[in-house]
């Protein structure tokens, strides 16, 4: 009977001392562990809060610009057949003499609706380095805590969450490449592109 309960004891025993060897007991027993898991973990949540509120805000900017660039040709579409069915009563002289007024206020509104759109496409690039760094930072973290949890109180309290080498060296790359104002600025110059064939398109409509 001695040996039998001997044997169901001694189970019990292995699986205490195992819970008491686990990293996430060590880091309870130790103050500094402890609240350095609590602090990380709390910084990790901030982060995933603020990357949530940064790609929201994305999007918004997304939705404006695409608005803005959709009601930019409604405009000159409807602009362009109101100016070709109003000359169509009129003499080739009499419908040529003020071509530059209607050209001027397409060139006005469109200067405006384009500025709108680049002050958007600004913001949507700064708010993205942000949300970059942001995650760049959140894997960090993660690391860290992920690696906290494995070592317990083994783990050096004075490491702090870095970037990886890599991911800054990928980041100057991006951040220099030749093309990257244009790539950025695309839409902004399509849009001044077809500005600049709607003013001649007025003459043509009017005087052609």
């Amino acid at each position: 009977m001695a040996e039998s309960h001997l044997i169901e004891i001694q189970p019990q025993q292995t699986l205490f001392a195992a819970m008491q060897q686990h990293p996430l007991t060590e880091i309870s027993a130790s103050p500094g562990h402890l609240l350095l898991l609590k602090l990380w973990q709390r910084e990790e949540e901030l982060l995933t809060n603020r990357i949530g509120a940064k790609e929201t805000k994305l999007d918004a900017i997304k939705r404006e610009a695409f608005k803005l660039c959709s009601f930019f040709f409604f405009f000159h579409g409807i602009f362009l057949t109101l100016l070709f069915t109003s000359s169509l009563g009129q003499t080739e002289r009499q419908a040529c003499r003020g071509w530059w007024v209607p050209g001027f206020i397409s060139l006005v509104t469109s200067l405006v609706l384009i500025f709108s759109v680049q002050l958007r496409i600004c913001s949507y690039w700064r708010i993205y380095e942000k949300l970059q760094r942001e995650r760049g930072e959140g894997r960090a973290l993660s690391r860290c805590v992920q690696e906290l949890r494995m070592k317990g109180a083994s783990f050096d309290l004075s490491k702090e969450p870095q970037v990886s080498k890599r991911m800054k060296s990928s980041s100057v790359k991006v951040n220099w490449r030749p093309m990257k104002w244009l790539s950025r600025n695309a839409v902004t110059i399509c849009l001044l592109c077809f500005s600049g064939l709607v003013f001649p398109a007025c003459k043509f409509i009017l005087c052609g």
